[in-house]
């Protein structure tokens, strides 16, 4: 079955994803200066999974630091683009869930990227908890799991800063609108695109799971990680485990 994220990116979402990014190059080169303050190192050895890789905001500078990546997205489109980019590098992409991204590993590996709110987009904690489960599996002994998601637990928005910009130019305007349940909030995107001299209004939204990141911390030091909480691009939570 279907996912309401997965639904939502090909209703949305996904042909839109690379323009609301904005500049490619200089996304991908934040990731890697991440990349850098995480310590990973610039002449990297052995294999890295990036999950939910999107167009390889951080494969591409993964697979330059030496690394042969796998790059896991649900998302086609964006993993053709990510090959568009990737000349020769080292990359390897697969479509699928990235709940199932044990089953594309023959070996254990020696990082694991779960970036940009990629944690929140999981159908329950439960799933949240099975990737957990899984990078703890599959990491070698020194083996590191990186995330980065959006603490919508800490701090609910309220009135009308639950509309956002998200981005616009003379052709296209993002805004999203935030609703709060007990464990989940409801993004919903509201696309507004110029053709032909007209303009066309699309809508979806879907839910984001609100994690707290403390349960992250302490779920990730159950199963044997050393933990530290940073904090990372555009104001989200950044963890750091080692295996």
């Amino acid at each position: 079955m279907t996912s309401p994220v997965s639904e939502h990116y090909q209703k949305l979402l996904g042909p839109v994803y690379s323009w609301m990014i904005g500049d490619v190059e200089a996304a991908t080169a934040r990731a890697d200066a991440e990349l850098e303050a995480v310590g990973l190192p610039l002449n990297g050895a052995g294999t890295a999974i990036d999950l939910g890789a999107g167009f390889g905001m951080h494969s591409l500078p993964l697979a330059r630091r030496g690394y042969e990546v796998i790059a896991m997205d649900n998302y086609q489109p964006l993993l053709a683009e990510l090959r568009s980019r990737a000349g020769s590098l080292a990359i390897r992409t697969v479509n699928a869930d990235l709940l199932d991204f044990k089953s594309h590993v023959a070996q254990p590996v020696d990082v694991i990227l779960c970036m940009g709110d990629t944690l929140t987009h999981l159908v329950d904690v439960a799933s949240v908890e099975a990737v957990f489960d899984a990078a703890a599996a599959a990491l070698i002994r020194g083996g590191v799991f990186v995330s980065t998601f959006r603490d919508y637990v800490s701090t609910e928005l309220l009135g009308d800063a639950r509309f956002i910009l998200v981005r616009s130019d003379e052709n296209r305007i993002l805004t999203c609108f935030l609703e709060y349940s007990n464990a989940t909030v409801r993004v919903h995107d509201v696309l507004q695109e110029r053709v032909a001299g007209q303009w066309h209004l699309r809508l979806s939204s879907y839910p984001k799971l609100r994690l707290s990141p403390e349960w992250v911390v302490s779920e990730l030091m159950t199963r044997g990680f050393t933990v530290r909480r940073e904090v990372g691009l555009s104001g989200m939570v950044r963890v750091v485990a080692r295996r």
